[in-house]
């Protein structure tokens, strides 16, 4: 009892001030390079073999076990790599919400969806703290190497908050970063290691339901719900 109640005081602290507190970027310039990118070259550096997500793409996509019909958002969509794969998951009759701050980003995945008839994939053009994705639209919500690039984690995890139906998965990917092990690009680049993040997430309302880090040997893989 006392545990819960604690909880509960944690998120109704976090909800009156946390939120409402974070004005300033956590990592100015993170997102500098997406602003106007050359999708081509993010295609040479995201789809290929010697990046961890792309090689495990297919056992990622089967852990989360997506259900025909459902809908999931694609949060940092990228170049539309995991959007194909789910939009072929949910089938026809489901939903793929490309969700990215870049355009171009947008642009390319409409292009290359269109091609291969994939009319139930949709994007969003995203800010800086806010998904922008409908209340209460989504089954599940997907952030893979992309938490860390959140410049207002705890407004963008709130309208994902929003966004999620009751008993929707939230499922986030992202580098393992650990002092004297982890390489300089992730230490320079990734703002904090696993604690921290699930820390964050945890405080916005979220609980931890799941674990497939084993997938992966670069990068950690977790499952959230929303709390009541």
């Amino acid at each position: 009892m006392m545990r819960y109640a604690w909880g509960i005081l944690l998120l109704l602290t976090f909800s009156s001030v946390s939120v409402d507190a974070q004005d300033k970027s956590v990592k100015p310039g993170i997102n500098d390079s997406f602003r106007d990118p050359k999708v081509d070259d993010f295609v040479e550096r995201f789809e290929v073999e010697s990046r961890e997500v792309y090689a495990k793409r297919k056992e990622i996509v089967q852990a989360l076990k997506l259900a025909p019909g459902s809908t999931i958002a694609d949060v940092g969509a990228g170049t539309g790599l995991f959007t194909q794969l789910f939009a072929k998951a949910v089938g026809e009759i489901g939903n793929v919400i490309a969700v990215d701050i870049s355009q171009n980003f947008l642009d390319h995945i409409a292009a290359t969806c269109k091609e291969k008839k994939l009319n139930q994939v949709v994007g969003i053009l995203c800010t800086a703290d806010d998904t922008k994705l409908p209340e209460n639209s989504v089954d599940a919500v997907y952030i893979c190497d992309t938490y860390h690039h959140f410049e207002f984690p705890l407004k963008t995890m709130a309208s994902i908050r929003r966004a999620m139906k009751p008993g929707a998965r939230l499922y986030v990917i992202d580098f393992i970063r650990i002092e004297g092990e982890s390489s300089e690009w992730t230490l320079s680049h990734v703002r904090a290691g696993q604690e921290v993040f699930e820390k964050e997430i945890l405080s916005c309302g979220f609980k931890k339901v799941g674990d497939h880090s084993k997938i992966l040997k670069e990068n950690y893989f977790l499952v959230f719900e929303k709390t009541e």
